[in-house]
């Protein structure tokens, strides 16, 4: 029997509400600043990574926890419109729905989380069948749910016996701590890590070196990395070999989400077939292109619009 789903997204969703650009230091005292913008659009790095999977062409289907309250629902509506499946994105009576707010000033942003239900997210959200009907598992923001990350290592391994691939975002740590320990069991199942150059940094711990040095040292721990590098571009490394690309480039209104774009953009072209320089190629245009609207979904790429303007930058994939 053929998989269900292309592709199933483990992880966290939740509404952004983003304003600026500011234009000075965030004023406290009771101070009222006025900004040019401000937007509410669905938010979480693996909501974001599974809305760009969709428009891409995937079938996508989304597992997780949200608050059974008008946020929650928010969420649910949106992702639906976008094409996932959210059968497996559960309600949760007692916690509210995660909420983010995101101040922007310049290329630079501050976010600020409020949790909800992000630490009660666990692998029981994950029906089983899911893991077993996907060609592909992606994971997201692993600091964030401990409770699901302790599952994660299961889940990739119940994955990959059924013939899954997976991939992980651990994206920021806001502890800090960055706990390797921690994450080694669920590298040991991971065939892509997706980090920026930060994250990349802290994960290898290599501050102060080259990013692409980064990679290599966490390409000893998984089969693949690829490392976005905002206006540089991005890069990967298998261990042997490092790739870079320079993406296309855009007037850009807004990064958030730029970086789940990217790996939408990857994860689609290594399920269309696509060698990995293609994909890396393919990945960092559909982060750029994401940043030409605000919020992290309403400027996605279709896969015919990265191609184009592969075609118009001189480097479209066969």
């Amino acid at each position: 029997m053929p998989p269900t789903f292309d592709l199933l997204v483990i992880g966290d969703a939740n509404p952004d509400v983003i304003v600026g650009p500011l234009d000075s230091p965030l004023a406290f005292g009771q101070r009222e600043q006025l900004i040019d913008s401000g937007a509410l659009t669905l938010g979480g790095s693996a909501a974001i990574t599974a809305c760009g999977a969709a428009r891409l062409g995937l079938r996508v289907a989304f597992a997780g926890r949200v608050g059974d309250d008008g946020a929650g629902h928010y969420m649910r509506d949106r992702l639906a419109a976008h094409g996932v499946d959210v059968g497996a994105l559960h309600l949760d009576k007692s916690l509210p729905t995660p909420l983010t707010v995101i101040v922007t000033r310049g290329a630079d942003r501050a976010i600020l989380t409020s949790p909800g239900t992000l630490a009660a997210t666990s692998g029981r959200d994950v029906p089983p069948h899911l893991l077993t009907s996907a060609r592909h598992i992606h994971a997201a923001s692993f600091f964030l749910m401990p409770r699901l990350a302790a599952d994660l290592p299961g889940l990739f391994s119940t994955a990959r016996a059924a013939g899954a691939t997976t991939s992980l975002d651990t994206n920021d740590d806001p502890s800090g701590r960055w706990d390797r320990t921690a994450l080694a069991p669920v590298l040991a199942d991971t065939d892509l890590l997706l980090p920026n150059a930060a994250e990349a940094h802290r994960l290898a711990g290599t501050d102060g070196t080259s990013v692409a040095a980064a990679a290599e040292l966490l390409a000893h721990r998984v089969p693949l990395v690829a490392v976005k590098n905002g206006a540089d571009g991005a890069l990967c490394h298998d261990g042997r070999t490092l790739l870079t690309t320079a993406g296309v480039r855009v007037t850009p209104v807004d990064a958030v989400g730029a970086g789940d774009s990217f790996n939408a953009g990857f994860l689609a072209a290594r399920l269309a077939g696509r060698p990995i320089a293609e994909a890396l190629d393919l990945a960092a245009a559909c982060g750029a292109l994401s940043t030409r609207a605000a919020g992290g979904t309403p400027a996605q790429p279709t896969w015919d619009e990265v191609l184009t303007h592969l075609t118009a930058n001189g480097d479209t994939p066969s």
